[in-house]
């Protein structure tokens, strides 16, 4: 049964998740709320169908930026692809289009309107960034969003227009940013391809317990 959270600034801990990594209900998206959730590995994932809904799996699927793994292909296209990568240059934009992207076997997104504001928040407080992919006329094809704890970058969402694009910025994330894990929270082949893996909730835990929640810039 998970918790019920009221007007109080708090949270269960991680390990009284059930099964499916759900901890708690209610709430709200204050920054305040959102930055000691990110804290203590919680993250909200629910839809405007649902009240908010708050995971701390008991696995994590991660990856460490020093272990990513880029094909033979991928490693060509790089090196003639016009498409250039930079940071927080239109984190709107980015949340708005992962938002929007089709998803299969979802109907609607679980980045409402609410969410993509409470983040867009976050962004302003130097919390939350985005990494985005632009062709050579200038315009967004591709990107990716999180929060900073830390070392330790939380993966919200990405989104590609044209092929490898958010993966382009996936891997400037990696070896751009001074980062000791990105946790991807919900295990896909694509970002397993690159060399993401499953590890206990401890030991995603105590890496972020050694983090420091400050404002940083990429």
């Amino acid at each position: 049964m998970p918790y019920r959270l009221d007007e109080r600034l708090t949270f269960p801990h991680p390990s009284l998740a059930d099964e499916d990594g759900l901890l708690a209900v209610g709430g709200d998206l204050s920054s305040e709320r959102l930055l000691l959730a990110y804290e203590h590995g919680i993250f909200p994932w629910y839809s405007d169908e649902t009240p908010i809904l708050w995971y701390a799996p008991t696995e994590r699927f991660v990856l460490y930026p020093d272990e990513i793994k880029i094909s033979k292909s991928m490693r060509q296209f790089m090196r003639h692809s016009r498409l250039t990568v930079q940071v927080d240059q239109c984190f709107q934009e980015v949340i708005a289009a992962c938002a929007s992207k089709a998803r299969v076997g979802q109907d609607g997104t679980w980045i409402t309107e609410d969410m993509q504001n409470a983040y867009i928040k976050l962004h302003e407080l130097g919390f939350a960034h985005s990494v985005e992919t632009y062709d050579e006329n200038g315009h967004l094809v591709g990107g990716l969003y999180g929060i900073q704890v830390g070392g330790v970058f939380c993966g919200e969402s990405m989104f590609s227009h044209v092929a490898n694009a958010s993966k382009l910025a996936f891997i400037h994330l990696c070896q751009h940013a001074d980062l000791q894990l990105i946790d991807c929270q919900v295990y896909t082949d694509h970002l397993a391809s690159l060399g993401a893996k499953m590890i206990s909730g401890d030991v995603y835990y105590d890496l972020l317990q050694q983090q420091n929640l400050n404002p940083h810039a990429f």
